[in-house]
């Protein structure tokens, strides 16, 4: 049966046959609907449409649809049971596209509403948290920039500071001027060398130990703290064990558990005199600023 049309452009299309056959070679060649038509100058299409009859588009030529992927994860959700808000909340998508993407699948067993409004409650904070999560490190990522290239001084002013907070103290009561410092930040034990190493202190004068729950990994946080600190796990000095209270719940526990560093200087009683020093310095000029 002749194409729809084909009495019309009879002259210019009498061999069909023919033309198809060039049509499907061109089809297979990877042409596009466009480049026959220019080539073999096919502008009718409802004879384009026939002589491409049965030959597939090729690949090149197909879109990507963005929203494929939204389509085949509110399916899956329709198939576990979700509602139509629920995949709302969950994919933020219209209720309309939705619709027409899960139409032919299954309606859900309808659920208590005080149940569905729990979960649509609970989709919801989700989101929430999530925004809230995102404000939350972009502010930090701005605030790290802010901190730019640290000077020497600036060091020196953190370090003595840091020391005064996290480290022992002498005590008219208890005179031990020592330099002893603990803390279970990794970041703050890297500030804390840094600084010892501006103030001139030789790496042959620290002495390490770990103090850590009984319940944890001893031979593991001893690994990541030598690591850490760039030494050998074989120099440390013996690990205080702190025993377990059974009236207490211990949170400080798990996989990231690796107690505390303890990081003693030797020789440390002068040291110790100048830092405590620094910091009067530094309180004495507070007020200065406070003005």
């Amino acid at each position: 049966m002749p194409p729809r049309g084909y009495a019309h452009a009879r002259g210019k299309y009498a061999d069909f046959e023919g033309l198809r056959e060039r049509v499907v070679a061109l089809r297979r060649a990877g042409l596009s609907r466009r480049q026959i038509r220019d080539r073999l100058h096919v502008d009718n299409n409802d004879i384009l449409n026939r002589l491409l009859e049965g030959e597939p588009p090729p690949e090149w030529t197909k879109r990507p649809n963005a929203k494929d992927d939204l389509r085949d994860r509110a399916r899956e959700l329709r198939l576990q049971g979700w509602t139509y808000d629920q995949i709302q909340v969950e994919l933020g998508c219209s209720k309309s596209s939705i619709s027409l993407w899960v139409r032919d699948l299954p309606r859900p067993e309808r659920r208590d509403p005080s149940e569905q409004a729990k979960l649509a409650a609970r989709k919801r904070w989700e989101h929430e948290l999530a925004v809230r999560d995102q404000v939350r490190q972009q502010t930090k990522a701005a605030a790290t920039q802010e901190i730019g290239e640290m000077s020497d001084r600036d060091l020196f002013m953190i370090g003595v500071a840091l020391y005064w907070a996290e480290g022992s103290k002498d005590k008219p009561y208890d005179r031990r001027e020592n330099v002893l410092f603990v803390n279970s930040d990794p970041g703050v034990i890297q500030l804390y060398l840094a600084w010892l190493g501006l103030l001139g202190v030789e790496p042959e004068r620290l002495q390490y130990r770990v103090m850590i729950h009984m319940t944890a990994d001893v031979e593991a946080a001893k690994r990541y703290w030598a690591d850490l600190v760039g030494v050998d796990v074989s120099t440390f000095q013996k690990t205080t064990i702190k025993k377990h209270n059974p009236k207490t719940v211990c949170k400080n526990v798990g996989e990231n558990y690796r107690g505390c560093l303890v990081i003693r200087v030797t020789q440390g009683a002068e040291l110790y005199r100048r830092i405590e020093g620094w910091w009067t310095g530094m309180v004495t000029q507070a007020p200065v600023r406070l003005r």
